[in-house]
């Protein structure tokens, strides 16, 4: 089915959901997961005026749940945990497999990649010169910021770094500053949204293969219509001004349908030796 052929399906089906089982569905409470990119302030800061939003569209019970690491966000999302999911990629991979989670937006206006970052004044000029030296990554499984990066470490470059974790992309960048390490994994659009006097003391080393980004998640439990209703929300945000300001935010530049076979690119990278479980 097209994407705009399956839009209109999914509002007509949404217009013609009963009372009885909307009056269900404002009864149960529906969790949103995000996974943990920033400090839970900012991750509230961005979030919570989207949830605010979503709920006034759907009249749905929809409350955040943020996980303190990435590690637990995967723990959390491999249990079912989460009605909702924003994950990246590679977590939608792992969590359809383990709990049936579907896709239902992500980016469209945008792909995916992984950078590393070096302080501005490093000596640092390639990826080879990495080798043996000490590199920070948010989590082992942050996808463009750490799992990508380091199959192509091992796979692209035949190189091998000491692994330091450092729970968010804010501290990667941090502890590349401040000279803990010699470079650090994170995703552009996180280094966008440092403040100047961090951003400004970093420097690109080396971007990543390009990938479908982040999708919005459904776990297989969560009734199909309250599935759509909160899809249809998300699309209809994308088409105001103030809602386009609170999805970029995420980042999401332009929201629209996901599918599984977006993501199929993923599977054929190799990243499950290096997936940590």
């Amino acid at each position: 089915m097209k994407p705009f052929t399956r839009i209109v399906a999914l509002l007509a089906a949404i217009q013609v959901t009963t009372m009885g089982s909307a009056a269900v569905a404002a009864e149960a409470v529906y969790t949103l997961g995000v996974v943990p990119q920033f400090e839970p302030r900012r991750l509230s800061e961005i979030w919570q005026p989207i949830i605010d939003e979503l709920k006034r569209q759907t009249g749905l019970r929809l409350v955040l749940r943020f996980s303190p690491s990435i590690p637990e966000f995967e723990k959390e999302f491999s249990r079912g945990e989460f009605d909702f999911a924003y994950m990246n990629p590679y977590h939608l991979i792992v969590a359809h497999r383990k709990q049936g989670y579907q896709p239902l937006l992500r980016d469209v206006g945008r792909q995916l990649y992984g950078i590393i970052v070096v302080r501005k004044e490093s000596e640092l000029q390639s990826i080879e010169e990495l080798d043996g030296k000490k590199v920070a990554f948010p989590a082992p499984n942050a996808l463009g910021a750490a799992l990508i990066p380091r199959a192509e470490f091992a796979n692209k470059f035949n190189i091998s770094v000491d692994q330091v974790y450092a729970r968010s992309h804010s501290s990667v960048y941090l502890n590349v500053i401040l000279g803990v390490v010699d470079a650090g994994g994170g995703v552009q659009k996180t280094l966008m949204q440092q403040p100047p006097e961090i951003r400004e003391q970093l420097r690109v080393l080396y971007k990543t293969t390009k990938v479908s980004p982040h999708p919005i998640a459904a776990h297989k439990r969560v009734p199909e219509d309250v599935q759509q209703r909160v899809l249809v929300a998300f699309l209809n945000m994308g088409r105001s001004e103030t809602g386009k300001q609170q999805l970029a935010r995420i980042p999401i530049k332009e929201i629209g349908l996901a599918s599984l076979e977006d993501y199929d690119p993923l599977r054929k990278m190799g990243l499950e030796s290096f997936y940590v479980e």
